[in-house]
């Protein structure tokens, strides 16, 4: 696609100034949470999602018991862009969105949502001892996108591992069985800071999660909505009104985005090679920002995961410990560790008592790193 010298530099400005900004990933993610907090929705008067969210912040672990539910999209998405650090773009292929529940209280305590794997991972590949097979793998595995807890409930009561072990569970294997109509055998997810933040919340959460080893992260960060929807049109403006990419492509954005940097850089070339050396300068190094992360994998209480992922058998065999999958196990355990914890706080005066959501207001107060 060939760009006047004009629309080159103009574009390529937009690019420019929009990665200079971000010298770590926390950067880009607050930028990109300011960004969806201005797009939520007021809320209804006399009616906030808050109300629906755990503050019994008194209450002992103990005392608490959880269910597992499913929710129409508009509130889950609400809900979680309220409660999440990082704001996730639509994934294509599987997708399950869940909310954990103490019961007691009928209020949330986190938010769940699960999708297809990553294409590729090192550590997986290591794990298998190569490749996997995709269509096996594709039907069997699923990947843990968002796994949020609600703040403070992740700070009092450990609330992240509970809801990681959740993942982990017979009770949620069981909803993705029944949705996709197979048997899936493995749950993978990655810490969300990489290593920004030297430890995660699934670190020390054997035999649910085993930490597998650190991806190989490299890749540009998205652009948010507003720059990105801007450039698109622009570019099929310039294109004659025609998209730059196949129309059923999965993946459009960041395949959209990869296309348009492409087609920049191949003008800058053309037009001003000091203008393409700063341009590339700044893509490499808005991708340096990206971090490794630790890299997590559940077997849900199989024994012979491997094989079945590889294609050596069909049939799952069920380990020693399968039972301890189930998901009052799951809470049991997590107890454990959330009376610790919660005792801990007491004693120490720490107990956290104000909700923590993002909004107008709350957006320079609540650090993004939590």
């Amino acid at each position: 696609m060939q760009l006047s010298k004009e629309d080159t530099i103009y574009a390529s400005k937009i690019v420019v100034d929009y990665f200079s900004k971000f010298e770590r990933i926390d950067d880009y993610f607050r930028a990109r949470k300011i960004e969806r907090v201005k797009a939520l929705p007021p809320p209804l008067f006399g009616m906030s999602v808050e109300d629906d969210m755990f503050q019994s912040w008194d209450m002992h672990p103990e005392e608490m018991n959880f269910s597992v539910v499913q929710m129409n999209n508009e509130v889950f998405d609400q809900m979680l862009e309220m409660t999440a650090s990082f704001s996730p773009d639509q994934a294509p292929g599987k997708e399950l969105k869940l909310i954990v529940k103490e019961t007691n209280t009928n209020t949330a305590v986190g938010f769940i949502k699960l999708g297809s794997p990553l294409i590729n991972s090192k550590p997986r590949n290591d794990f298998l001892g190569g490749v996997p097979d995709l269509p096996i793998f594709n039907k069997r595995a699923i990947m843990g996108f968002n796994i949020v807890p609600v703040q403070p409930f992740g700070f009092n009561y450990l609330g992240g591992k509970l809801l990681a072990a959740i993942c982990c569970s017979h009770e949620v294997r069981r909803m993705l069985n029944k949705k996709y109509n197979t048997e899936f055998c493995l749950f993978e997810t990655t810490s969300l800071y990489g290593n920004i933040k030297g430890a995660s919340m699934y670190d020390g959460m054997r035999p649910f999660l085993r930490y597998k080893g650190d991806t190989m992260s490299s890749f540009l960060l998205t652009m948010g909505e507003e720059i990105y929807f801007h450039l698109r049109d622009w570019f099929e403006e310039k294109n004659g009104g025609e998209v730059l990419i196949k129309k059923d492509a999965s993946s459009r954005k960041l395949k959209y985005q990869t296309k348009m940097i492409q087609v920049l850089k191949a003008n800058l070339k053309e037009h001003d090679v000091k203008a393409y050396e700063l341009f590339d300068n700044v893509i490499k190094k808005s991708t340096d920002v990206t971090t490794q992360k630790r890299f997590y994998m559940s077997e849900y209480g199989y024994k012979n995961v491997r094989d079945v992922l590889l294609g050596k058998t069909e049939t799952l065999e069920k380990a020693e410990n399968f039972d301890r999958f189930e998901l009052e196990n799951v809470i049991d355990w997590w107890k454990k560790k959330a009376v610790k914890r919660y005792s801990n706080l007491v004693s120490d005066g720490r107990i956290r008592k104000d909700l923590e959501v993002w909004n107008s207001e709350t957006i320079n107060k609540i650090d993004i790193i939590r």
